[in-house]
């Protein structure tokens, strides 16, 4: 098989076909005589294997698959696969985590801030905490308080009270102080609980396309691998 026909069957360029061989994710290649690289479908079951574990890994990590694979190191690929599916199984806890943590909130929003910001003492009071509480928020980063200029004191305005609201609601709810932060922080950085629903959403779309992807690279991988073992048996008859 020409680099070229290797090559037209996955969209690529017959350079591409060529680097990846250079850079291992191809087994090695046989030279004919006019010197040009043989391809075999082993070599196109390969291609196939990196291109799928590609979509769910990202390029770096699919290489080093590859490699290992084309190495024999085994042990090392199945690792970097077992690794890409713990990732992911802690990004869906997570993205579980602020899930249940905004269909927990009351559906009552705060009341509005009008006029100045709120000093330490005035939140404390609106939400039914000790200053000390708010204090310990802000170290764990639920909190991010401006400071006046003049005085160095802190400025609790309309999106850091709102911040206090709902982890006042979820710490009430039996939440810890690390689910807490990390819920606060997605909803700052979507930019409201509608905003959050929407983030949410996609996020969920992101994780079930990558989960199917994940999936779609190890068949293609099981593939390659059970080519290799008969590879393997064919160069080396038992006596």
């Amino acid at each position: 098989m020409r680099p070229v026909d290797l090559a037209r069957e996955h969209g690529l360029s017959a350079q591409a076909v060529r680097n990846y061989g250079d850079a291992g994710v191809l087994p090695p290649t046989e030279r004919g005589e006019t010197g040009y690289r043989r391809y075999t479908p082993l070599h196109a079951q390969a291609l196939r294997a990196f291109l799928a574990l590609r979509r769910g890994h990202g390029h770096q990590r699919a290489t080093e698959i590859m490699r290992a694979t084309n190495r024999g190191d085994t042990e090392s690929a199945y690792r970097l696969v077992d690794a890409a599916h713990v990732e992911l199984l802690a990004e869906r806890d997570t993205r579980a985590e602020v899930a249940a943590a905004l269909d927990g909130l009351s559906g009552a929003a705060p009341a509005p801030v009008d006029g100045r910001p709120l000093t330490v003492g005035e939140l404390a009071r609106r939400i039914g905490v000790h200053p000390a509480t708010l204090r310990a928020w802000e170290a764990e980063g639920v909190l991010r308080p401006e400071r006046d200029r003049a005085t160095g004191y802190r400025e609790y305005g309309p999106d850091c009270v709102r911040d206090a609201e709902v982890a006042r609601q979820l710490r009430r709810g039996g939440y810890p102080l690390r689910h807490v932060a990390r819920f606060v922080g997605s909803l700052r950085e979507a930019g409201g609980a509608d905003a959050l629903r929407a983030f949410l959403d996609a996020w969920q779309d992101r994780l079930t396309a990558r989960s199917r992807d994940l999936l779609a690279g190890a068949a293609h991988l099981d593939t390659y691998l059970t080519l290799l073992d008969r590879a393997g048996r064919a160069a080396c008859p038992p006596p």
